[in-house]
C-alpha cells in the first residue's frame, strides 16, 4: 500500500518518501520539511499511534493524516488526542486522500485558501491550473510542483536544497543541477512570454518569487 500511494502521490507531481517503520519516520520526518505525512497505524515495529506521539514530543510540527484498518470511535479519538489532524479509514479512494491532504495543507502555519496569488499570477492546487492574469500557463507535474513551493514562500529565497526538499524526494541525487533546469523551464513559462521578471536568481543564495509592491 505504501508504494502503492507513493506512485501516486508522484503521479500527481508531488514529491513522497516512504518510512518502513516508525523508528524510520522518527529520524526522517525531523530532517526534511515535509508538508504533511500519512501515518498508518498498522506499522511493524513502533505502531502508528506511538510515533505520532513521538513526533510531536520531538517537535515535528507537520500536519499528520493517520490511515487504518480500526473505524471505532475510540481508535479514531486516540489518534486526534496524541496530534494526529485528521484520520482515514481502510479501505478510501485515492482522491479522497489527495483531498485531505491538500486541507491539511491549507491549514498549515501560512494558511493558505484554495488558490494561491503572487501579483497576477495564479495557481489552484487542487486542479492543477496556473494563469497569468487571464492567460493560462500549462505546466508538466514537476513544474507545477515547483512554482507551487515559491508561491508558498513569495519573497523568500530558496536555496538548492530547499527546493529539491519539496519539489522532489530523497531518491534524487542532491549534486544534480536539475533545480537550475527546472527553474529555468518555469521561468520559460510564467515570466518570458509577458516580459516579466518575477522570478530571478539570488547570486551565491539560491532563487525567489518577488512579492509583489503593496
Amino acid at each position: 500500500m505504501a508504494s502503492l500511494i507513493r506512485r501516486g502521490l508522484r503521479e500527481e507531481g508531488l514529491a513522497a518518501d516512504v518510512a518502513i517503520r516508525g523508528e524510520d519516520a522518527l529520524w526522517m520526518a525531523p530532517a526534511s520539511e515535509y508538508d504533511a505525512l500519512v501515518l498508518d497505524v498498522m506499522l511493524p515495529g513502533m505502531d502508528g499511534f506511538e510515533t505520532c506521539k513521538k513526533l510531536r514530543d520531538h517537535g515535528v510540527r507537520a500536519p499528520i493524516l493517520m490511515l487504518t484498518a480500526r473505524d471505532a470511535v475510540e481508535d479514531r479519538v486516540r489518534g486526534l488526542d496524541i496530534g494526529a489532524d485528521d484520520y482515514l479509514v481502510k479501505p478510501f479512494s485515492f482522491p479522497e486522500l489527495l483531498a485531505r491532504l491538500r486541507a491539511l495543507v491549507r491549514r498549515g502555519p501560512a494558511e493558505h485558501g484554495t488558490e494561491l496569488w503572487v501579483g497576477d499570477l495564479c495557481l489552484a492546487p487542487a486542479t492543477h491550473q496556473v494563469w497569468r492574469g487571464e492567460n493560462e500557463v500549462r505546466l508538466s507535474a514537476k513544474e507545477f510542483s515547483l512554482l507551487d513551493t515559491f508561491m508558498r514562500r513569495p519573497g523568500q529565497v530558496l536555496d538548492r536544497h530547499q527546493l529539491l526538499e519539496h519539489a522532489w524526494d530523497m531518491a534524487y541525487e542532491r549534486r544534480s543541477n536539475v533545480v537550475d533546469v527546472y527553474v529555468r523551464y518555469v521561468r520559460e513559462k510564467i515570466d518570458r512570454p509577458f516580459g516579466l521578471e518575477t522570478l530571478e536568481t539570488v547570486r551565491g543564495a539560491g532563487y525567489r518569487l518577488k512579492r509583489p509592491p503593496p
